[in-house]
């Protein structure tokens, strides 16, 4: 087993606890889609208060999957993605796993073949 670099775990641990909540995959699913956004722009569609959306964008904040600038009285948000590609990085581990393991499944099972 390859073990992780264990700096990188408490990254991960907040990239996936970000994107674990259906709300925050919006707000990064609209920024993706968006070469940046309002905030005001973000919370338009959704059916909460301003405040509860800033509390979202803080967890992405913190997560380091958002990027605030701001330009007088506006705030604009960026997706970043390299925290998302060291999750996939992550993953990607795993993908490799199941598809050997299916591999070696699937041999198995041409080799009982008569």
């Amino acid at each position: 087993m390859v073990k992780q670099n264990p700096a990188a775990e408490p990254r991960l641990d907040k990239v996936f606890a970000a994107l674990s909540d259906p709300t925050r995959r919006a707000l990064i699913a609209r920024l993706d889609a968006e070469d940046g956004l309002s905030i005001s722009a973000l919370a338009q569609p959704l059916a909460m208060s301003l405040p509860a959306v800033m509390k979202h964008l803080d967890v992405l904040e913190g997560a380091g999957l958002i990027a605030r600038s701001k330009s007088g009285r506006t705030v604009t948000c960026r997706l970043t993605a390299a925290p998302m590609e060291d999750a996939m990085g992550w993953l990607l581990r795993y993908q490799r796993f199941w598809t050997e393991s299916l591999d070696r499944l699937a041999a198995a099972l041409e080799a009982e073949q008569p």
